[in-house]
């Protein structure tokens, strides 16, 4: 799993019929210190209804979201697992 920035969404015409009306976002990988980039740019099937500048994870485990979707046969790499809270405790 890994830290991620949301930059904007995704536009496909076609898509593999396991992924026809889930929302597709183009997220940026964030190294641990939560804000410099890791790596290129990803898209991530998104089941949390993020939007463009907020922190999600994100993970590439394939195997465990199609089993937890109950998606078989899906080219599924990277789907958002949970919203990440900026805010700080006082």
């Amino acid at each position: 799993m890994q830290i991620a920035l949301v930059l904007g969404n995704a536009i496909s015409t076609v898509k593999h019929r396991s992924l026809e009306n889930v929302k597709l976002l183009v997220c940026q990988p964030l190294a641990a210190d939560g804000k410099s980039r890791d790596g290129a740019p990803v898209i991530v099937a998104d089941y949390l209804g993020a939007g463009a500048g907020e922190k999600i994870i994100i993970t590439s485990d394939g195997a465990a979201v199609r089993e937890l979707y109950g998606l078989q046969n899906s080219p599924l790499r990277w789907t958002s697992m949970g919203l990440v809270d900026d805010e700080v405790p006082s």
